[in-house]
Order: structure tokens, then sequence, then C-alpha cells
């Protein structure tokens, strides 16, 4: 007899072409409605998927892998981040967690350094003073803004991710620093022109801009704390497109009110879908609603990355995407 389809459980909807690749290899049940699931929705999937196929927006805990079916083998988040997946839950029940790492890079890359270039040109905070009607023509000294050329960049976190911002940070002739978890290959350093902190401290008291790009977990909430914000100069901007709770979000937004640092664009939020209110009311951040992977191709990319990893956990093999408990720490 031929053996069965795993049962794939999806929590979001995903392009046309991910999900009738999907119904060609497995059995599907898909999120027509592209409604997030609730909770109880949740657990109920759990105790009959073979495959469960999670997204940024649910969160997997301890108590829903807990009381999963024994049939729950795999857990093939769609996404590079994985803090809303309980981890070593996954590893105690012995469920296998992959991920989506190396499809989102460039897209993520490109929309951080729109940022680095939007937020020290003022240019959405200018788009909007022409949309509201107040442009009353150009003037000498009127919405200026910092050059990018030449400035010092600290990129948080060297990953794929950190070092394609580096190699795009390059090409405006921004000097390269960085803090990581590992020093980088000599022969990386080189390429990058790149700066290695052993500090992550030392490095904020001396860069203009901060972008960061380490993944959440429990060694990075927070990382960039109250404390550690009051580290930056004046002058400085700081860049998100990782995870909010890397940033203790009241703290920035306490000194971004009180001008202590110059900007901020932030493509991520601590508690999002909810957004600060004091942040919209501020016009020195750019605020995007979690748009870094947003493109037809990275998504398709990711959909791809997610099938591979089902299908090779499914055939005996180990999956090329698997999340390893190494990867809990910054």
């Amino acid at each position: 007899m031929p053996k069965a389809k795993p049962l794939v459980v999806v929590t979001r909807k995903l392009p046309d072409v991910v999900e009738t690749r999907m119904m060609e290899l497995f059995d599907v049940r898909l999120n027509l409605s592209d409604e997030p699931l609730s909770r109880n929705k949740i657990l109920e999937l759990a105790q009959v998927a073979d495959v469960l196929v999670p997204t940024v927006t649910d969160r997997i805990d301890s108590v829903i892998i807990n009381t999963a079916a024994e049939r729950l083998k795999l857990i093939a988040n769609f996404g590079t981040g994985f803090d809303h997946i309980d981890l070593r839950a996954a590893r105690e029940r012995g469920i296998v967690v992959t991920n989506t790492p190396d499809v989102l890079t460039e897209d993520t890359a490109d929309m951080t350094m729109a940022l680095i270039l939007a937020v020290p040109r003022r240019l959405t905070e200018g788009e909007r003073v022409l949309r509201e009607g107040h442009w009353t023509g150009w003037a000498p000294t009127w919405m200026l803004g910092q050059r990018v050329s030449g400035k010092r960049l600290g990129i948080v976190g060297m990953g794929r991710i950190g070092q394609a911002v580096a190699r795009r940070a390059r090409a405006f002739n921004m000097k390269i620093h960085y803090h990581n978890r590992r020093r980088l290959h000599p022969e990386i350093e080189t390429e990058l022109e790149a700066t290695y902190h052993e500090s992550l401290d030392q490095m904020l008291a001396r860069m203009d801009i901060i972008t960061v790009h380490c993944p959440h977990t429990p060694a990075s909430y927070h990382l960039l704390s109250a404390r550690r914000l009051k580290l930056l100069p004046p002058h400085a901007f700081i860049v998100n497109t990782a995870r909010g709770e890397i940033i203790d979000e009241l703290a920035l937004v306490k000194m971004l009110r009180a001008h202590e640092i110059a900007g901020a664009g932030l493509d991520v939020f601590e508690n999002e879908p909810a957004v600060n209110p004091k942040l919209l009311q501020l016009d020195n951040v750019v605020l995007l609603p979690h748009m870094g992977s947003a493109t037809t191709e990275g998504r398709i990319g990711m959909g791809d990355c997610v099938i591979i990893n089902i299908k090779s956990f499914c055939d005996g093999h180990s999956p090329p995407n698997r999340v390893l408990p190494e990867d809990l720490g910054f």
C-alpha cells in the first residue's frame, strides 16, 4: 500500500503557488480566511496534525506542545524567527522545529537600508508635509537632515542579514562596526571592512546609527535596555527590523520625545500589532507594519523552504533548516 500523506495544518493563508504545491504533496488543511487562529483552534488542530506550519502571529507555547497528539512530530515555521515557539518544550516532546532562514536575507536587508536612509534624511516627515499641503517652497535651512555617507554604523547581530546590511552600507561609504555573539572570520571582516566590538556598551557610545539584527531569545530580551540606550550619542539614530522585544520600547519612546537621540526607524514593535500611541505622535520616527520580508519573491521562497523541510523530514532525512538548541542564545 502507498504511504499515507502527512496531515499538514497551515495557520495562515500562503501564496497560491505555495498552497497548490502543498496540496500536491501532502494532505493539507488551509486557512482560507487568513484570520489569525484562536488559541483554542490551534490547540484543537495540534490534536490531529502530523505537521504544524505556524507563522509569527501564532504563539506555540508549552501548553500547546505538551497537549498535542503524539503524531505531531514537526513544526515547520513559515518565517525566520522562532521566538513564538517554545523550543525547549518541543525538544522535550521530540518535536523537530524548522524555519526559513536564508530566503528573507536580501529583502530584510533592503528594508533596513531604506530605513537607514529614510530616518536621517527625514523622508517620511517631508512626505507628510507635502501631502498635508504645508509645503510653501524650497528654503536653505528647512527640513535639514543628516548625511549618511561617512557615518559609523553599528550592527547588533552580524549573521546573514547583518552582513547583507553591511555590504549595502559600504556602498554608501559608511564605516562598519559590529557586536556579535561570536567574532566573524577575519576574511569576512576584511571583505566588509568591519570593526568588531566585544563590548556592546562601548560600541553604542561611539556610533552614529545602530541597526538591530539579532534573534529574539531570552538572552536578547531588552538587550538594548534603558541603560544601554542612554549610551547612544544625542545625534544617533536606531533602526530595528528584527524583533521589537530586543529594545526597551518605553525607554526608547521617552528618549525620542526628549530628543535624547535623534530618531528611529522601526519595522517591529514590542507588543505588535499594538503600537505605542506615543510613537505615532512623533515626527522623528519612521514606522512600518512589519514589512521587512514582504515581497512576493520572499514569501514564495519561504513557502518553498517550508515544503522542502516537510518533505525532507517525512522522507526520513534531517530537514535542512532545523532549529538547534544552540540557536536559543544570542
